[in-house]
């Protein structure tokens, strides 16, 4: 009996994601009629599902990837889910150029180089640049999330001045094409609030 009920759970979340998945990619395609919508689903071990989608034409091709519970959580949430989501193309697109996933590494140490050349220093100076007061960046070991990145205000002196992201869920977000400052500083501004 619980073989039966593992294997209904498994056939209720296949169901659920190819659901979701045809619904944003729908989504996508009334967003951007002019363009052909490809998509695919992966898995990440620490992140759950992955939608990735790539508009295409003649000339040019734009991709960037979510996370499913990103999706929920926005498509939930928003008043215009589309608008949301549509907003993640609009630049690639009016920069003029094919805008494609980064490659993906293939070690660790190639990880470790793309966090150090490409992730943290664009996030350094995104959130520097986002913010008209001094900002504390630093990396930074936490013992439950491993390397993390830090940001906050030295100016709040009471309660809660720093926030921070792990590094490999800002890679995650740099090979799905997406900024990954942008987490960081909405939770910066939260903390201003």
């Amino acid at each position: 009996m619980e073989n039966q009920d593992t294997e209904q759970q498994t056939i209720d979340q296949e169901e659920a994601i190819r659901v979701w998945f045809q619904h944003v990619h729908q989504v996508l395609s009334q967003e951007f009629p002019e363009y052909e919508v490809e998509g695919q689903v992966a898995e990440h071990p620490m992140y759950g599902h992955l939608f990735a989608f790539r508009l295409k034409d003649q000339n040019h091709s734009y991709a960037c990837g979510f996370l499913l519970a990103e999706l929920v959580r926005n498509f939930q949430s928003k008043e215009d889910p589309g608008e949301w989501l549509s907003s993640f193309y609009v630049d690639m697109i009016k920069s003029g150029e094919s805008n494609l996933f980064p490659a993906p590494p293939q070690s660790e140490e190639e990880a470790k180089k793309i966090i150090d050349e490409k992730v943290v220093p664009h996030c350094a100076q995104s959130i520097r640049e986002e913010f008209d007061e001094p900002v504390h960046v630093d990396l930074e070991l936490n013992p439950e999330h491993g390397p993390v990145l830090e940001a906050g205000f030295p100016s709040i002196k009471d309660g809660n001045n720093t926030c921070a992201m792990p590094l490999n869920f800002l890679l995650t977000l740099y090979l799905l094409n997406r900024d990954p400052s942008e987490p960081i500083i909405q939770a910066l501004y939260k903390l201003r609030e």
